[in-house]
């Protein structure tokens, strides 16, 4: 078997809502999910999600190999861009076809990922996350209400701007995850939106009243000697890692002493999420992925020792995509589909895409201009927590 090309498609997730957190919110409850399929000779096809505009600088790594040669393709994309980088753009077309060749592998052997992978339960733990901060209080009850429906009694709220604010949500968010929980968890998601003393005075006060699990993003994703000093300062765990590209950038943090949970993004294909975990369980440090639609590194996180909690952000799949796998007791049930479930109608996708605009890219993508130099909570916040002007990114 060998690959011979590919084909990218757009479609969309439709939110039922708002989504975004500290730095914007998204200007339509639809987003664009990118889809890519890695063609064969076999007539297999593997499937791969995740922005991957950069193809073109690592297609020729993968063309003409044999897919099941999976993790030497990988480190072949690696190399092939050493001089100019891998991270960023590159980085997530190189998990893109990551994972669509990971899809290939199981294919050809007839089972699904997780079983490739050396999964023994099909049990994936997870943990609620509606990218809430546009949310008004009752509708952020609502939402997690059905999450709760679902079994989970874990949830991260957005949140960062208001911390009086903050607190009344993560008492509410409590109270509805306490039918499946005595003690739910509970953690924050800053989204590197403070400096570090902002960050330990915000998380302290919290801790008067809000017992958290972690604080995720408190500082900039790159700042070792912040995020230790943050570490040090609250009681909750540090939690970060899911922009970050390759395993030479968590090395600093993980000298450093300055992570609890070690977080992984989806997009960045099956490969990296392995060598990751390893890396964090040398140091007996968690792992727990950050969602992108579908879930597909979930198929992996059931065969590594250290995996703590999988990101769900809905409990719908985008449109044209059909994902072989339910959410039930606050996890994920991953099925016996081979490769890892999901299946493109490309027909549907088109259709839709045809008869919609394509959604807009902004939002929560655009660091706001006085993000980590702000004194005071903002005096023209509307009742979503962010201020109107950055609901767009500005």
């Amino acid at each position: 078997m060998k690959v011979t090309g590919y084909r990218s498609l757009t479609t969309a997730h439709d939110w039922g809502r708002l989504i975004g957190d500290a730095n914007g919110v998204m200007p339509e409850p639809r987003t664009d999910v990118h889809v890519l399929i890695l063609e064969t000779d076999s007539g297999i096809e593997g499937v791969g999600l995740g922005a991957h505009g950069d193809i073109d600088r690592v297609f020729g790594a993968v063309e003409g190999e044999d897919p099941r040669a999976v993790s030497s393709l990988y480190d072949r994309m690696v190399d092939r861009v050493f001089k100019t980088g891998h991270s960023g753009a590159t980085f997530g077309a190189i998990g893109a076809i990551d994972m669509a060749l990971w899809d290939l592998k199981a294919k050809a052997a007839g089972e699904p990922l997780w079983r490739t992978l050396g999964g023994r339960d099909r049990f994936v733990p997870g943990y609620a996350s509606g990218l809430d901060i546009a949310l008004d209080d009752d509708a952020l009850v609502r939402l997690y209400e059905r999450f709760a429906e679902r079994g989970f009694s874990a949830a991260k709220l957005k949140g960062g701007r208001n911390l009086e604010h903050d607190r009344r949500r993560l008492l509410a968010l409590r109270d509805v995850l306490s039918r499946n929980s005595a003690d739910p968890a509970l953690m924050l998601d800053a989204n590197e939106s403070w400096n570090r003393s902002q960050a330990v005075r915000y998380i302290a006060s919290l801790e008067r009243s809000v017992d958290l699990a972690w604080v995720e993003e408190p500082v900039r994703r790159w700042d070792a000697a912040g995020l230790a000093s943050v570490r040090r300062g609250i009681r909750a765990g540090v939690a970060t890692g899911e922009n970050l590209t390759g395993l030479e950038q968590y090395r600093p943090l993980l000298d450093a002493d300055a992570v609890d949970i070690v977080q992984v993004g989806n997009v960045w294909g099956i490969t990296h999420f392995l060598r990751v975990a390893a890396v964090a369980h040398s140091r007996d440090l968690p792992v727990s992925p950050v969602a992108y639609h579908a879930n597909p590194v979930a198929h992996a996180a059931v065969a590594v020792p250290n995996h703590l909690a999988f990101e769900v952000q809905d409990l719908s799949a985008p449109i044209g995509l059909h994902v072989d796998q339910e959410y039930e007791d606050g996890g994920i049930v991953l099925g016996d589909e081979p490769g890892i479930g999901i299946r493109v109608d490309e027909e549907h996708i088109i259709a839709v895409r045809a008869a919609d605009p394509p959604a807009a890219i902004d939002g929560p993508h655009v660091r706001p201009r006085r993000a980590g130099l702000r004194l005071v909570p903002d005096s023209h916040q509307d009742d979503h927590g962010v201020r109107a002007g950055e609901r767009v990114g500005s």
